[in-house]
């Protein structure tokens, strides 16, 4: 499986939940994930359960229908991009937003060490509050 296909099964499952299981089989265990300066979970978090505490967690329970929708994919050596939009219902305002996101992934051995967001946080921020 090359690091394209990688990347690619972890958005490209039927459900999230089969996202997420190929993103936990693929991800090494001293995962660096980092959320854009500026988005509401900021911040770098090392290991898939601090991940999930800190961001999917958040996603599933804020949110209402948030995806990553990714459009075109970017694959040179160990790294991966893929380019898409953000979409989502922030559920304590009942907005919705369309932000454009790139998200960069770093893998070694097939397993992802890096992950980070460059995303538009304005349109993201600007749905949570009334």
């Amino acid at each position: 499986m090359t690091n394209l296909d990688i990347v690619k099964n972890t958005y490209e499952g039927k459900t999230s939940e089969e996202n997420g299981k190929n993103l936990a089989k693929y991800v090494a265990e001293d995962i660096q994930w980092t959320e854009a300066k500026g988005f509401p979970y900021a911040g770098t978090y090392i290991g898939l359960e601090e991940i999930t505490k800190n961001v999917f967690s958040r996603l599933g329970s804020e949110w209402i229908h948030y995806q990553f929708s990714p459009k075109q994919y970017v694959a040179e050596g160990n790294t991966v991009i893929a380019i898409g939009n953000y979409t989502g219902v922030y559920k304590k305002t009942g907005k919705g937003f369309e932000a454009r996101v790139a998200h960069v992934w770093t893998l070694k051995d097939s397993k992802i060490i890096r992950f980070e967001q460059i995303v538009d946080s304005k349109t993201v921020t600007d749905a949570m509050t009334k």
